[in-house]
């Protein structure tokens, strides 16, 4: 078997955010190895699209069984979003194996012209709702006495504490931090934590344009959706607390933290045009 494959509609996997870019393809790819999957956005319509997307998938493969997918739309930005989702899959009688805390809202914002709304959605969505649904989920892994598997998608920001980053970068500093302390506290009961820290990937979250995302890739800046996903799995899988996908971007996090502000000040005179 593939490493991370199961018998099909054996076990169950959750994504948040998985509407779109990196979070679409976990769910593809989760499907692909045989999960039953919960897929959570706060769009539906985005959703039912990759829940039919992994249905027609399964259809092209005569071998492949027709996997179970439940659409879920919430907005996971809110107290007590992680609770209303957990008891949700517990009142439908779903156990979750695999949790992939995907979703993320991007902001490139000076602090003092940051709506307060803005900074309270970004703090819980990323930080309140991401430690609260570990737990949940992690809790009941251990109650069942099962081998859990967790993701949590940082972000190669937090060494980047940038002009019009702090907001974004902080929130996902706190989600490395959180993701490599939890994941010590629960080896011993099973339960593997993996943060991933991205650099520049290939979606919308950024603003991009297709054209400008197209232009990335090709000069490797930017990698795909469905790369990030597939290093993100493996590295799940194998058990590691944190990667950095790409050997390159690992190598550039002493200057990032290093950079001086005479450096910074040109870039943020630049960036400015293209904060909001």
């Amino acid at each position: 078997m593939k490493r991370g494959e199961v018998r099909p509609g054996s076990a169950w996997a959750l994504v948040t955010g998985a509407g779109s870019g990196i979070g679409r393809c976990y769910a593809l790819r989760l499907a692909a190895l045989g999960y039953r999957l919960v897929i959570v956005g706060n769009n539906a319509a985005p959703l039912e699209a990759v829940a039919g997307e992994i249905r027609r998938a399964a259809g092209a493969n005569a071998s492949a069984s027709f996997p179970e997918v439940r659409v879920m739309p919430m907005d996971l930005a809110r107290v007590g979003a992680a609770q209303e989702l957990h008891d949700r899959t517990a009142a439908e009688g779903i156990e979750i194996d695999v949790v992939i805390n995907n979703a993320g809202i991007f902001s490139f914002c000076d602090i003092l012209t940051t709506p307060a709304e803005r900074i309270e959605r970004i703090i819980l969505l990323h930080d309140l709702t991401v430690s609260q649904l570990c737990r949940l989920y992690a809790a009941d892994m251990v109650r069942r006495g099962v081998r859990g598997h967790i993701l949590n998608m940082s972000s190669y920001s937090l060494w980047m504490p940038f002009p019009g980053l702090a907001l974004y970068s902080a929130s996902k500093a706190y989600m490395r931090s959180f993701s490599v302390a939890f994941a010590k506290e629960v080896r011993d009961r099973g339960i593997r934590i993996t943060a991933v820290c991205p650099a520049g990937v290939a979606t919308d979250l950024y603003g991009l344009t297709p054209r400008w995302q197209r232009i990335g890739k090709r000069l490797g800046v930017l990698i795909t959706p469905d790369n990030c996903a597939r290093r993100g799995l493996l590295a799940l899988w194998r058990g590691r607390r944190c990667i950095v996908p790409d050997w390159w971007n690992r190598a550039w996090i002493p200057l990032c933290k290093a950079l001086p502000m005479w450096v910074l000040r040109p870039i943020r005179r630049f960036t400015m045009q293209f904060q909001k």
